[in-house]
């Protein structure tokens, strides 16, 4: 059978699931991540409910059956079965690794207690976080357990092009593809991870445990 694991390394690669209009449901890969990946035309609901549940509603969904996986009746349908909620739909990009060393100076942070490794930690396991000059770096196992990053830039060396290095300091850490999930709107962010690499495959929506959410500011 194959897995949401399987679905993403092969979407890492350039091999998507066929754009025929249809959905795929396959078994959470862990008990903190569900939730639903769209491609062209296909979409994959990663969930432990039951499929024949997951295509009925799919089928009562008034709107075109493309966009059926993310139609807000669809995922509040969803959000109610399981008890979970979300922030937002997010688009969906990723990068091979590079070789070399990161074009910007790294400083790991250790601390777990830091304020971006709690919050990484209730999305994410192997945790690692680095400082550098005017922002800060996360990287750690998140849906499928697929390397994933997120960046964090002051707001005094902002468009200077730092978060472009941070994310580009990313692909050179790994050894394997990287993924992002990026808010649509934040189109600043959007541009810098496009100009570092990274391409767009499809979006994405990650249903939480109440305990997962992160505090209130």
């Amino acid at each position: 059978m194959e897995t949401l694991r399987d679905i993403l390394d092969a979407a890492a690669h350039g091999d998507f699931p066929p754009p025929d209009g249809r959905t795929t449901v396959v078994p959470q890969m862990s008990d903190r991540d569900a939730g639903v990946l769209a491609f062209t035309a296909h979409s994959v609901v990663f969930t432990d409910e039951d499929p024949e549940w997951v295509a009925a509603v799919l089928r009562g969904a008034d709107c075109d059956p493309l966009s059926a996986t993310m139609n807000p009746r669809f995922l509040s349908a969803l959000m109610d079965r399981t008890g979970r909620t979300a922030e937002t739909i997010d688009a969906m990009l990723v990068a091979a690794p590079l070789p070399g060393p990161p074009p910007v100076a790294l400083r790991e942070i250790a601390d777990r207690g830091h304020p971006r490794v709690r919050y990484a930690r209730r999305r994410r396991d192997r945790v690692r976080v680095w400082a550098a000059d005017g922002g800060v770096l996360v990287m750690g196992r998140g849906i499928g357990g697929r390397p994933e990053v997120s960046v964090e830039v002051d707001e005094a060396v902002r468009r200077r092009g730092r978060g472009r290095l941070l994310v580009t300091a990313a692909r050179h850490l790994a050894d394997e593809p990287v993924w992002a999930q990026i808010a649509p709107g934040n189109a600043r962010s959007v541009r810098a991870f496009q100009a570092a690499g990274y391409v767009p495959v499809g979006a994405e929506i990650l249903l939480t445990r109440p305990e997962q959410r992160p505090p209130a500011a």
